[in-house]
């Protein structure tokens, strides 16, 4: 298993991507977005950007309230990458929100 993290910036921005040549699947096991501001909502959009051409919306301007957290895919609700796919993150505020995501590379 694998875990990636980053800061959610006001720009579309991948998180985890499949390579197109990584002869592998991913499993999403889990993406939480957590607001680190302590006094303000912010909102999140997550995509599966398919084929690094269209994107798909798992979450789309979802309000996360100050010092919450969401979770947008769980054990109960996993998703798998194809090569060539990712999930990008975009936030209404820059440096309020966060993201961890947990996945597998299966081959």
């Amino acid at each position: 298993g694998k875990v990636a993290g980053q800061a959610v910036g006001t720009s579309a921005a991948a998180i985890v991507t499949n390579s197109s040549s990584s002869g592998k699947i991913y499993k999403i096991n889990s993406l939480i977005i957590s607001n680190v501001d302590g006094s303000n909502n912010a909102e999140i959009t997550a995509t599966v950007y398919k084929n690094q051409s269209t994107e798909y919306h798992l979450a789309k301007t979802i309000s996360v309230p100050a010092k919450a957290t969401l979770v947008i895919v769980s054990k109960d609700t996993t998703i798998y990458l194809e090569e060539n796919d990712s999930i990008r993150l975009t936030a209404s505020a820059a440096s309020d929100l966060e993201a961890v995501c947990a996945y597998e590379e299966i081959s």
